[in-house]
């Protein structure tokens, strides 16, 4: 077995997995908030960089910038139905949301200006557009399997979408790299065990980790046709995590407000 074949493997689940062990601890609203980070979809682009070269990656990272816009799409349909329906009906009208938000962005081929832009415009807006919470979600229940779930779901992910990525192409495989593998059983796990409004504050957490996540894209981006994988990645994570730091601290206080507004 080859070593990066042995890294699609076994990185992106054991990232998947420090993230569920992070998120049970804090609570929904921390575990939206760092699923949000290119836990899944940075190994992806590094793979596709690999392999298909930093040019390809590029346009990669710029599809998979713009798709954060479909995961809002899936979080919002996703958040609007659990007000109503159980989990099943909730996730299959959070995947007609994600799935004609991916099909309008494989028509758009947009640039990295342009993505920035709209992604910048969808994080501001969607926050406004969740359903008001009816109480105060409890904290979810820990289940045995779903950790293995997430780590295999985010393993297959890898495999398909970079075998599949020259026949993809660069815009097609850089969007399909931000399907909701975290989101998807994250989400379903926390309606199942803690009801629908701790899932609904677990999908408003992600729109805030999206910052970070949206710098990561954009900074890979411009960095990979001039600087090349490897100091490019690190310094897409870097800016990364400085804007994943500032998002915690004003989450921090975000929560800290809403304890004192609380009656």
């Amino acid at each position: 077995m080859n070593t990066v074949l042995l890294l699609k493997l076994l990185l992106v689940p054991a990232l998947i997995a420090l993230v569920t062990l992070a998120g049970r601890r804090w609570g929904p609203a921390v575990a939206g908030w760092l699923s949000a980070f290119p836990v899944v979809a940075g190994p992806i682009l590094l793979f596709i960089a690999i392999e298909q070269g930093a040019e390809f990656a590029a346009s990669s990272a710029v599809g998979t910038l713009s798709a954060v816009l479909a995961i809002l799409a899936f979080g919002l349909s996703y958040a609007w139905a659990a007000t109503r329906y159980s989990w099943p009906a909730s996730l299959a009208l959070a995947y007609v949301g994600y799935v004609a938000a991916v099909v309008l962005l494989d028509q758009w081929h947009a640039t990295l200006p342009a993505a920035v832009f709209a992604v910048l415009a969808g994080l501001w807006i969607a926050p406004r557009c969740y359903p008001a919470l009816p109480n105060s979600a409890p904290a979810p229940l820990k289940p045995a399997r779903d950790m293995l779930l997430r780590m295999g779901s985010g393993a297959v992910l890898v495999l398909l979408v970079t075998h599949f990525a020259a026949s993809l192409g660069p815009g097609l495989s850089g969007i399909l790299a931000m399907f909701p593998v975290m989101g998807t059983v994250l989400t379903l796990f926390t309606h199942r065990s803690a009801g629908a409004a701790a899932a609904i504050q677990l999908l408003r957490g992600m729109v805030l980790g999206f910052y970070a996540f949206g710098m990561f894209c954009t900074v890979l981006a411009w960095a990979l046709p001039i600087w090349g994988t490897a100091m490019s990645f690190t310094w897409a994570l870097a800016a990364a995590g400085i804007v994943q730091g500032l998002s915690r601290l004003w989450l921090n206080r975000h929560v800290v407000a809403v304890v004192h507004r609380a009656p």
